[in-house]
Order: structure tokens, then C-alpha cells, then sequence
């Protein structure tokens, strides 16, 4: 019997449907119900009833994904063991992240990762892109964006604040349109055309969408920082990019009180989910928590 036929199996029957477990497995269609017919075959009963919606464990099905189930993934996990061991340096896990989490967060905390880390830079969709090209092992990514076969785990909350020069005025205002009016008339920089983390500012702050031009866009949050503590303008930067920065008082964080959060995620390959490195990568950068 053919080891990927129960592989196929698992899937569907967590799926419910041939044509996403062909999805998750990256698989076409036409392979994966050939994987159940013949696994079917051997078993010499049906697996699932078909109906028009999904696919419907039998008792048969549902005993064998049972007796199934933990056999295969301890088979996965101790094959991935045997080659770690085997190994005569450490394993190599390779991260997708945003270069500017990447330094401030997880570069403090490498001397203690259990591996060597090879790290891939760029925006959302790009790291998903490398994801998906088997180019990393794990994401971190403010988006969950739709892709076949990708798990994703909420990571951490990010929280942006708005950042100005040491010297910038901070009036007080009676009310919040005023406030708001003042805020858009100011010389503001992006990250990007769209003002990704300004607009939700607005949108949280004055249930609108911001009617800005940017003084300039700079798609590196190093850069905006750099350019606000020369007075260049301000901008909403997360504040584990301040820590060494606001002692310093080259730049300030005005009006503390109104900020607003990102979430971020971590996002594998499903099919890679019991991978020793894997686990080890996860829990490495789950640690960078505490």
C-alpha cells in the first residue's frame, strides 16, 4: 500500500471535500480521488459517502482515521527525527519577515535559537511567495492571505504610535474634529502610497479615511524614524522600534494615548506541520515572547 494514499485520505476526511484536500495537499483533483478509490479498494469498502455538499466519513472511514491518524504523523515526526540526528550540524530553519520586525525582534534573541536561521526579507505577499515556493519554512506576516495548504497561528499584537521630532508641538484641542484637522494638516510620511497603518489610525480614531498627501514615502521604517528625528515630518511606527531611541530624545511619542494594533501571524506549510524544525522554529520565536 502506497504510504501517500493514507496521506490523501487525512485530508479529505478533514476536509470534507476532494477538491480542497487536493488544495492543501497541492495536489490535482483527479490524483487525490484516485489515492481514496484505490485505498478504497484495498480496504474493500467505501471510505466516505459522496453527497452534493461534502464528503461523509462512513463507519469505516471513521475507524480507520482513528487507528490512522497518530501512526502517521508519529511515522512523519521520527522519520524528520532520524534526519535531524543524523545531521552533523544544526538544522537550518529559514524565516520571511519584514526586515524591520526581523531586527528589532528577532535578531536580540538569535544566540538562543536552536538552529542557524537563514532569513528572507520583504512585504506579506512576498514572504507568502517564498512560502509557498518552499524557499522558508515559516512566515511572519501581518496578513492572512488566501493561499492552499497554509496554516496560520496568531503570533503577537504590534502597536503603532505616532512619532514626531523631540521638539514638535503638541496642542491641545476642545474636540475631535479640530484635533483631526490639525493632525491632517501636518507633514506626514508613509511606509506606503496607500498609508497602510495611517488609514486605520483614521479609521479607528475618527471613523473616516484620511485626506493626506504624504510628504514622502519610505518604504523602511529605519528610514522613516531616521528622517522624523531630523524633522522631516512624523508618521505611526510600532513602538518596539522606540525603545532606544526615545531615552535618547531624538524623537517623542505624541498623544500616547491614541495608538492602534496590528496582528501578526505565524504561517506554515500544513503538510510541514509536524516537522521536527519546524516545532523547534516556532517554539524559538514564541520564546522571543516572554
Amino acid at each position: 500500500m502506497d504510504f501517500e494514499w493514507y496521506r490523501s485520505f487525512i485530508s479529505i476526511y478533514k476536509h470534507g471535500s476532494v477538491s480542497e484536500a487536493a488544495r492543501t495537499r497541492m495536489m490535482t483533483q483527479p490524483a487525490m480521488s484516485q489515492h481514496l478509490a484505490a485505498l478504497e479498494a484495498e480496504v474493500g469498502e467505501p471510505l466516505f459517502t459522496r453527497t452534493p455538499r461534502k464528503m461523509v466519513p462512513t463507519e469505516r472511514g471513521k475507524e480507520l482515521y482513528t487507528r490512522v491518524v497518530p501512526l502517521i504523523e508519529g511515522l512523519e515526526e521520527a522519520t524528520q527525527s532520524l534526519k535531524a540526528v543524523s545531521s552533523p550540524t544544526l538544522p537550518v530553519a529559514r524565516i520571511g519577515a519584514a526586515h524591520e520586525f526581523f531586527r528589532e525582534w528577532v535578531s536580540p534573541h538569535l544566540a538562543d535559537f536552536p538552529m542557524r536561521v537563514i532569513a528572507h526579507f520583504g512585504i506579506a505577499s512576498v514572504v507568502l511567495d517564498y512560502l509557498l515556493e518552499e524557499k522558508v519554512d515559516v512566515i511572519v506576516t501581518s496578513q492572512k492571505l488566501s493561499a492552499p495548504g497554509v496554516e496560520y497561528l496568531y503570533f503577537v499584537q504590534e502597536e503603532f504610535a505616532i512619532v514626531a521630532p523631540s521638539d514638535f508641538p503638541e496642542p491641545v484641542f476642545e474636540d475631535r474634529e479640530q484635533w483631526e484637522a490639525w493632525l491632517s494638516s501636518q507633514s506626514w510620511m508613509s511606509y506606503g502610497l496607500e498609508l497602510p497603518i495611517i488609514r486605520r489610525f483614521w479609521r479607528e480614531h475618527f471613523q473616516k479615511r484620511p485626506l493626506m498627501q504624504p510628504a514622502h514615502v519610505l518604504p523602511d521604517l529605519h528610514a522613516l524614524l531616521k528622517a522624523i528625528e531630523h524633522g522631516a515630518g512624523i508618521s505611526l511606527l510600532p513602538t518596539y522600534m522606540l525603545e532606544d531611541v526615545l531615552p535618547r530624545e531624538k524623537a517623542k511619542i505624541i498623544y500616547p494615548a491614541h495608538r492602534v494594533q496590528n496582528d501578526l501571524y505565524l504561517a506554515y506549510l500544513l503538510k510541514n506541520r509536524n516537522v521536527p524544525t519546524l516545532k523547534l522554529l516556532l517554539e524559538a520565536l514564541r520564546s522571543t515572547l516572554r
